[in-house]
């Protein structure tokens, strides 16, 4: 689920962690790494989790209506399909789904009421009115769950609840949202589901463990590498996280021999307009490009795959 760019976030937050506090050490900054890796596929199951759990509150809304003295037509061809459906079911009767989420105590802290508020809220929806009037097939449930999924997204709670659990959820969010709608379209669901969405390794460790690693190694090498070509700047008033930036890209160009160098200085120029300042990212891609010339011209990039040799 994680792509290259995740996994460089994940790793210059950290970096810059480690810059900021004095008393984190790197391999205290190593497991944080892992951490926030493990978080983003955490944050997915929570996102799967709360869907279903808003779906059964319509279990508890049919009882209530079904105890009204006096019933008004929509108590009367009201349905709990929302939840007894056979897609949703698929999840709540998932052994290994179900595993995960008792073994992570994914949303233990979570107050029911909040799903409750957000079914509540959904339940107003004229699109779920016209849902709970007809047969519905596959994908109407799908489209459903989908727009269940869009009103959880904008409710102020549900947010709040992300980002009280997990810090990386603004950060992920995107990611997330794209896993949790693939799994949805895909439903029902069998067996471990889930895997495609859990952490490459060979990507957290050749891409995030190598840049932490090679910068903690590299550090003051890389800066007398940097300073030379700072022209009329001086190194202490670079932008703590734009120096980090630099080094990642430094490193990754010399040490990972699959990605492209223009990939390289694309992705940390998009990094720096996400995360610096409005003139950061002509800084980073000048940069960038003179300590590339440089390192060609010592023979020190050296690219491995089609279309990669330099």
């Amino acid at each position: 689920m994680l792509s290259r760019r995740n996994v460089r976030i994940k790793a210059m937050q950290q970096l810059y962690s480690l810059s900021q506090d004095k008393d984190l050490s790197f391999a205290e900054a190593l497991r944080a790494f892992r951490r926030s890796i493990q978080d983003s596929f955490l944050l997915y199951a929570l996102n799967l989790y709360s869907i279903v759990k808003v779906c059964s509150f319509a279990t508890e809304d049919a009882a209530l209506r079904s105890k009204k003295h006096i019933k008004s037509e929509e108590d009367l061809i009201f349905k709990d399909t929302l939840y007894t459906n056979p897609l949703v079911q698929s999840l709540v009767n998932n052994k290994f789904f179900q595993d995960i989420l008792k073994k992570e105590k994914i949303a233990e802290t979570i107050d029911d009421d909040i799903f409750r508020k957000i079914y509540k809220e959904f339940s107003k929806e004229e699109a779920y009115q016209n849902f709970l009037k007809k047969e519905n097939s596959r994908e109407d449930i799908i489209e459903m769950l989908l727009e269940l999924y869009r009103v959880c997204r904008r409710n102020e709670l549900f947010n709040e609840v992300m980002d009280d659990l997990f810090a990386s959820w603004a950060d992920d969010k995107s990611l997330v949202i794209g896993a949790v709608k693939k799994t949805i379209k895909a439903l029902p669901v069998e067996g471990k589901f889930f895997l495609e969405f859990e952490p490459e390794e060979e990507t957290v460790e050749e891409v995030g463990i190598l840049l932490m690693k090679k910068y903690n190694e590299e550090n003051g090498e890389l800066s007398k590498l940097i300073e030379p070509l700072l022209e009329n700047w001086d190194s202490e008033r670079v932008a703590v996280i734009d120096m980090i930036l630099i080094k990642m890209g430094i490193i990754e160009m010399k040490y990972l021999k699959t990605i492209p160098t223009k990939v390289t200085m694309d992705e940390y120029v998009e990094l720096s307009k996400m995360y610096s300042t409005d003139k950061s990212k002509e800084f980073i891609n000048g940069l960038l490009d003179k300590v590339l010339k440089d390192l060609q011209e010592k023979g020190l990039i050296i690219k491995e795959g089609r279309g990669l040799i330099e």
